[in-house]
């Protein structure tokens, strides 16, 4: 991974100067990469993309050990909006639209860091509905009535509005129906392809997200515990069983279950 985008080295969040929340994470995301950070709820995946966007002052959290380096300059000292200029913007979990503005309205909010004109703002928005057409057709809907996998959509395409090289996605897959899930992921794609941005995403969905990374991190209580290519993720026999669903053969019973996850390989 030479010359990276985005390099995260070894960080430490603690929130209200007493509880430590991320213990020295590490990880790398390549120029026009997707980048997946794994884990269940709790594990310190929303926290790491909020340290690495400087949005954890909001909820008196900060990073008080290693670095953050984006584009090759730390940026763990400068404002979101700076960062947003610099071309790293966040996509929140939960979407976060504003729901008494028209979708069209919401995109354009993304727009807000910008300088060159009408014109290209007016050309860029032509751009999102081009990979997101159902969103031209509700354009002038107010986003609060619109579906979940909608406003994800809205929330995607605010960022794209930015001119980002970068964005940081937290659970898109968050209270969307499969079929969501797979539009919004291929979108993903299709953007990190054509557009060549690259995409940081923190993801529960360990299935959906390994087949469209290429590589990815998993945290545990803060911890990386293990990572590599997305396919060897998904070979990997813990994984398989802690966070694809897939049982070793032979399991007859919970109590067996139960046996087995005390010895987790990464954890003996």
């Amino acid at each position: 991974m030479s010359d990276p985008i985005l390099a995260v080295n070894n960080i430490e969040v603690i929130y209200d100067h007493v509880i430590l929340v991320l213990k020295g994470v590490s990880l790398t995301v390549p120029k026009g990469g997707i980048v997946a950070i794994l884990g269940a709820n709790g594990a310190g995946k929303t926290t790491t993309l909020k340290a690495i966007s400087n949005l954890l002052h909001a909820e008196r959290g900060e990073v008080t050990k290693g670095d953050i380096l984006f584009k090759g300059e730390a940026v763990q000292d400068r404002s979101p909006n700076e960062l947003v200029r610099r071309g790293c913007i966040q996509v929140m979990e939960g979407r976060h639209c504003f729901g008494h503005l028209t979708v069209e309205e919401n995109l354009l909010t993304g727009a807000f860091t910008r300088t060159d004109g009408r014109a290209a703002i007016r050309a860029d928005l032509e751009k999102v509905y081009g990979f997101f057409p159902r969103l031209k057709v509700r354009r002038q809907s107010q986003a609060g009535y619109t579906s979940g996998g909608e406003q994800q959509m809205v929330a995607i395409g605010r960022a794209l509005m930015s001119r980002p090289d970068m964005i940081l996605l937290d659970e898109p897959s968050m209270g969307l129906a499969p079929q969501i899930v797979e539009e919004i992921f291929e979108i993903v794609r299709r953007l990190n392809a054509s557009e060549g941005v690259s995409f940081l995403l923190a993801e529960q969905n360990t299935n959906v997200a390994l087949r469209y990374a290429t590589y990815g991190y998993i945290l545990e209580s803060g911890r990386v515990v293990l990572d590599g290519d997305a396919k060897a993720l998904r070979e990997n026999e813990d994984v398989k069983e802690f966070y694809l669903g897939v049982a070793a053969a032979g399991r007859k019973s919970f109590k067996d279950v139960k046996h087995y996850k005390r010895r987790k390989r990464w954890l003996a």
